[in-house]
């Protein structure tokens, strides 16, 4: 009876069947074209990782040294007590040693972190940084790249009940002062956009706020912050403010994705604004006057950096309040410790991007060919070539690494070096080598940066070695014949159609 309802015939069969073969083969050809030329490389990482693991265990027999390991201790203060004590656990913010040599699992990460090979060679006193290509590439490029505590157990898997956590009086007023807060925000840069949005319009405006660009140099871009928290950060709220664990999870999908970075972007227009502002202080004074704005134009400028800052102690609150009702929702503690550690990285980066306009001749490096922004760090400076020994802040972008001397209140700009020329050398805990890459000769010395304290010269180093790996990875992948998956689905179903009943 169905084989009279159904007549399926081998070229039917074979027709439907052609865009899943088409999809399977283009997949294994992906994959062989991105594997091919790190081959070479991780080979040698692993004669190399061999080679060391060997020397290491020679060097062992041979002085018969024993080696104790040494426990890390913390005193907390007595304001804090277990509450610290606890939140340490989960939300570490800070790593003291540079990982030996993490593996990179088959299944693509949820961030950057986990895609990078970081291999070290002992010679005498130096160690010199391997950074290999991975065949598995970063889906998401995040605002910072987090080494924080993303692990993977029974208990966040399935959800906890919340109930618990709305009978407590504290956190159910935390949690709504966190969304009224956040309506507010909106409601303000809303009600600033009208007010002070279109000066440039007004008869009487003086030229320089007139024209696209002196606009933007007023406002930066408060607009693309408004649309960000209006269409994404509020309605994210209100829709999970039963559902604590996918109101944190989903927020902080926002940090991965780099979605604040418009914060960073606002944060370098800064002192431009305020030099606009101050030079045009009694014109924007007789608009206020005018439009009975009792706060003015610099408390509506002032206000997306407020809320930034405002998020991790809200956050540190609810951490607080916690851990003191005795609340057994570990997936939700979680989830609000990711967050929080998120945005005081974020945070971070923002304070740190003062200081890019500051840089002389900032304007014909072409800021946004540069890439993202990531870290700006002080150290204590020599260059080899010209033999001269400075106070330096170094800048990471995406794209390139760029040198500047401290003098007062301005960077005067140095050097300017592509990712895909350097070789970074650690030597003991405080001390980094830069080195240019020579094709037919050894790497040639640049930079020996100094900094105060070990953990600078960690945190630098991850910061620098994934954006090598991630530029790595594009370079890898850039050129290849990719399509995706549903698109292919979608045009051997519609050969399919056509073919059959048209």
């Amino acid at each position: 009876m169905f084989y009279g309802l159904i007549q399926l015939s081998w070229f039917d069969a074979t027709t439907a069947a052609l865009p899943f073969i088409t999809v399977a083969l283009l997949q294994l050809l992906n994959a062989f074209l991105i594997d091919r030329p790190t081959r070479k490389v991780q080979k040698a990482s692993e004669l190399t990782t061999v080679a060391s693991l060997l020397a290491e265990d020679d060097t062992t027999k041979t002085t018969a040294a024993t080696t104790t390991n040494g426990k890390a201790s913390a005193a907390n203060g007595a304001e804090n007590g277990k509450v610290q004590k606890q939140k340490s656990e989960h939300c570490e913010d800070s790593i003291t040693n540079i990982p030996s040599a993490p593996v990179c699992s088959l299944s693509p990460p949820s961030s950057a972190r986990n895609s990078i090979n970081l291999l070290h060679n002992n010679n005498g006193n130096n160690h010199h940084i391997i950074i290999p290509h991975t065949p598995c590439p970063p889906d998401i490029l995040s605002d910072e790249y987090h080494e924080d505590e993303d692990t993977l157990s029974l208990e966040n898997l399935f959800p906890c009940d919340q109930s618990e956590i709305y009978a407590s009086k504290k956190i159910s007023f935390i949690i709504d002062e966190v969304i009224q807060t956040e309506a507010n925000y909106v409601n303000n840069l809303r009600k600033g956009l009208k007010n002070y949005g279109e000066l440039g319009a007004r008869t009487d405006a003086p030229e320089v706020f007139k024209g696209a660009e002196n606009r933007l140099c007023l406002l930066g871009n408060i607009e693309q912050i408004l649309e960000l928290h209006e269409k994404h950060i509020l309605p994210l709220m209100l829709r999970n403010q039963r559902d604590l664990k996918s109101l944190f999870d989903e927020f902080a999908v926002f940090f991965d994705k780099n979605e604040f970075y418009c914060y960073v972007i606002f944060m370098m227009n800064k002192k431009a604004s305020m030099q606009l502002r101050q030079e045009q202080r009694v014109w924007l004074q007789n608009v206020q006057n005018e439009i009975n704005d009792k706060l003015g134009i610099d408390s509506f400028l002032v206000q997306p950096i407020q809320r930034l800052t405002r998020y991790p102690l809200l956050l540190q609150q609810f951490i607080s309040e916690f851990y003191k009702s005795g609340i057994s929702c570990k997936p939700v503690l979680t989830s609000v410790c990711k967050l929080e550690t998120r945005m005081r990285r974020l945070l971070d980066v923002v304070n740190q991007a003062e200081d890019v306009p500051t840089i002389d001749e900032i304007a014909e490096l072409n800021l946004a060919a540069q890439g993202y922004f990531r870290r700006a760090t002080d150290f204590e400076a020599y260059h080899h070539r010209s033999r001269k020994k400075y106070a330096a802040k170094v800048f990471l972008f995406d794209r390139c690494l760029i040198c500047t001397e401290v003098r007062k209140r301005r960077l005067a700009y140095r050097h300017r070096y592509e990712w895909s020329t350097l070789e970074l050398q650690l030597n003991g805990s405080k001390s980094i080598t830069i080195a240019l890459r020579k094709h037919d000769a050894a790497p040639k010395l640049e930079y020996e940066l100094t900094a105060q304290e070990a953990s600078t010269v960690t945190q630098w180093l991850r910061c620098a070695r994934k954006i090598i790996e991630i530029e790595r990875v594009e370079a890898a992948m850039r050129g290849k014949f990719m399509l995706p998956m549903d698109l292919v689905l979608m045009v051997g179903a519609a050969i399919w159609l056509i073919w059959n009943y048209l």
